[in-house]
């Protein structure tokens, strides 16, 4: 056994050499460069998915971003269990309510969205994206709107479904979601917006909090307007129809 694992070695090893470095009369750059995209689109995104796996995420890309850039971040990554289950129901209620049925992709709301737009060809084409995907384009990518970045955020979709339990997607999605106003996650949208911690969210609040998700720097969770106010009593219900109907099955101990 140990012999053949040092020849395998011996010849992975030849391989990277060749790729790298060809007869060493000319330098193979077009070897150079799919080797470069290999190791960047498949050893490394599953590396990290396999560390995050178990270890908390101590920051994304936006992240990175809005520090560089002199903008407030406020984050502190807590433990599923340290997160008000009506957090978690209303977010799969309101996000996402095939969340644990899905392979990643909703199908049926993705073709819901491309009705809607060929209906409508001139309004922008309806967001179909999943929890996963979500999570899938927080982990690694910047919220930049191209057909490139939607084809990678796809292929990552794929990766973090086959490494990740829905629990953990879960898990990091309302621990790195952007909550508005440099506060990202559950725990530093709590205490900013309630002055309470994550655990302790309320049904209401809960809601709240899921409602102003998809822009969360315009709408109020504290302070909501007629629309936020009116949108988090159906947010509310369908939280309530989440664990009356057992859509929350996968995340569940």
């Amino acid at each position: 056994m140990g012999d053949r694992f040092r020849v395998a070695a011996g010849k992975l090893r030849a391989f990277a050499r060749w790729t790298w470095y060809g007869d060493g009369v000319r330098t193979p750059w077009l070897r150079r460069v799919a080797a470069a995209i290999f190791i960047l689109f498949v050893p490394l995104p599953i590396l990290y998915l396999l560390i995050f796996r178990f270890v908390p995420v101590p920051f994304t890309p936006q992240m990175a971003l809005d520090f560089v850039t002199f903008q407030p971040v406020h984050h502190s990554w807590v433990s599923y269990d340290d997160i008000s289950p009506n957090l978690a129901h209303a977010v799969i209620g309101s996000e996402d309510q095939d969340f644990c049925n899905h392979d990643g992709f909703d199908w049926k709301d993705i073709n819901e969205a491309v009705k809607q737009h060929e209906r409508h060809p001139h309004r922008r084409l309806r967001g179909a994206s999943t929890i996963s995907q979500q999570v899938a384009r927080t982990l690694f990518l910047l919220p930049v709107r191209s057909w490139v970045r939607k084809g990678t955020e796809a292929y990552l979709t794929v990766l973090l479904e086959a490494f990740w339990p829905k629990k953990r997607i879960l898990t990091a999605y309302l621990n790195l979601v952007d909550w508005g106003h440099g506060n990202y996650g559950a725990e530093a949208a709590s205490e900013a917006y309630f002055h309470t911690r994550a655990s302790a969210l309320t049904r209401l609040e809960a809601a709240r909090l899921a409602t102003i998700l998809p822009d969360p720097d315009k709408w109020h969770a504290a302070r909501p307007g007629p629309y936020v106010a009116s949108r988090s009593e159906t947010v509310e219900f369908r939280a309530y129809e989440v664990t009356r109907d057992g859509l929350n099955w996968c995340v569940r101990d």
